[in-house]
């Protein structure tokens, strides 16, 4: 099996100095080998290419067979490091809750133990006829969700 600390080092050593980071990288037990990459701009067809060929210029297929499949994170794909988390701020995210709620609002800010998302949230002030909508911030650690995503929006 090929091992996951040589392909990280040849993925890291390609990313050294360019706005890409990785977000995950994994080998199954057949050799599959995935690699899934993000910029704060949004990750371009031509950088995976690249980076799917510098890791087989240092593999060798005739020690050991492999599989190779070199992505961007996608936009509508859960975050899964901070740096996402921190890339997304003052951007609409959704948020499932382990039990189960699901919230939209703007991430305020994010930190390596918890994130806070500003919620719209209908309340009645003592006095009022309707209720307002008012922005409520709301703390999450990142143990109690199930997934935050960028929330993709086509007003």
């Amino acid at each position: 099996m090929i091992e996951k600390n040589k392909v990280l080092t040849l993925v890291e050593n390609w990313l050294d100095g360019r706005e890409d980071f990785l977000v995950d990288l994994s080998i199954s037990a057949d050799n599959k080998i995935t690699v899934e990459i993000d910029n704060k701009e949004g990750v371009w067809i031509d950088d995976c290419v690249a980076l799917s060929r510098h890791i087989e210029e240092h593999l060798n297929r005739e020690d050991e067979d492999f599989e190779l499949e070199v992505g961007s994170a996608g936009i509508g794909q859960p975050f899964k490091i901070l740096r996402q988390y921190k890339n997304n701020i003052g951007n609409d995210v959704e948020v499932l809750t382990k039990e189960g709620k699901k919230l939209c609002g703007t991430l305020k800010d994010a930190n390596d133990n918890e994130f806070t998302v500003a919620v719209l949230t209908k309340v009645k002030e003592e006095g009022a006829k309707r209720p307002k909508l008012v922005e409520q911030n709301q703390h999450f650690n990142y143990d109690d969700i199930k997934y935050t995503k960028y929330l993709i929006s086509f007003k």
